[in-house]
């Protein structure tokens, strides 16, 4: 039985890692799966990467879902308008809306105070991880309160709790994580009287296809990575959050989370879902209570 049969999902940013994760799990669920970005099979992003947004159409498909692949570029209002026209004319509805766009390429300016970063860098990447949800927003939105139940997940790196003690990477990354958790904040607030839900959700540390590639492994064979960076033992892959939002999106009950911050590891007990490999990896909770003591690598009672 697939839970999700009948329902329409827009996830805006699913090229690759977390996006295309839960794309292809709301595909897995039965539902119609709208999946975008800049990258296609005729054009690259300024990430010069070759996952395209057909590919995650495929898998959607694959999967048992319905995907469908838009070229979107959500910096630009008049793309993302068009796109929720499209969608309201092909299927007349919209019930779940996950914002994962990001965008960043090249490595993060680890540890740089705003006076060394690069500021022209630094400002797009807020204009990838920050405006882009904004826009977004602004025009599924009123398609989404259309129907009751409606689902708004806003995808960041970190949980609220440990984002609020911790400094992320660098000034810029910081702020930007920071100001999505405000936007789920500020849609749960906005959209409470609709019945609706917008939760803010992190995954642990994904095995993204560029962290794959940067440890010179393969999903099939991640932890031979383990040799290099010992606590890589916590990771996930992008199905164990993909999971989590299907979970969500089918909960009769999701209205309990309106507003919450939230991670992969934490709705699985909650849900009863696992990893590919059957584990429950909780990332955060091993982060703060294993690896940032300097305790060495042991994931017992942590996946």
């Amino acid at each position: 039985m697939q839970s999700l049969a009948g329902k329409v999902a827009l996830v805006a940013g699913a090229t690759r890692a977390a996006g295309r994760g839960i794309a292809v799990e709301l595909g897995a669920a039965g539902a119609t799966v709208y999946v975008t970005g800049r990258s296609t099979r005729t054009q690259r992003s300024e990430m010069d990467r070759p996952e395209t947004i057909e590919d995650t159409a495929d898998l959607v498909d694959q999967a048992g879902g319905h995907g469908i692949a838009v070229p979107v570029d959500h910096l630009d209002p008049a793309q993302v308008q068009a796109l929720v026209e499209r969608i309201e004319r092909e299927q007349g509805a919209l019930h779940i809306l996950v914002n994962d766009i990001w965008g960043q390429h090249g490595e993060p300016e680890w540890d740089k105070t705003v006076w060394e970063s690069d500021v022209d860098a630094g400002l797009r990447l807020l204009q990838l991880g920050v405006n882009t949800h904004a826009i977004t927003a602004h025009h599924a939105l009123p398609l989404l309160i259309k129907s009751p139940g409606g689902l708004v997940v806003e995808m960041t790196d970190g949980t609220n709790e440990y984002n609020a003690q911790n400094y992320r990477v660098s000034f810029f990354y910081d702020v930007a994580k920071g100001a999505v958790s405000r936007i789920a904040f500020a849609l749960a607030h906005e959209l409470d009287k609709y019945d609706a839900t917008a939760v803010l959700l992190s995954p642990g540390w994904l095995r993204s296809e560029a962290m794959l590639e940067g440890f010179g492994v393969r999903e099939d064979n991640w932890q031979d990575a383990t040799s290099q960076v010992p606590h890589f033992a916590i990771s996930e892959s992008p199905s164990y959050v993909g999971r989590a939002v299907a979970a969500l999106a089918a909960d009769p009950d999701v209205r309990r989370w309106n507003g919450k911050s939230t991670s992969s590891g934490e709705l699985a007990q909650v849900y009863n879902f696992t990893d590919l490999d059957g584990s429950r990896p909780d990332a955060w909770r091993y982060i703060v209570e294993v690896e940032q003591p300097g305790k060495p690598a042991d994931t017992t009672g942590y996946r």
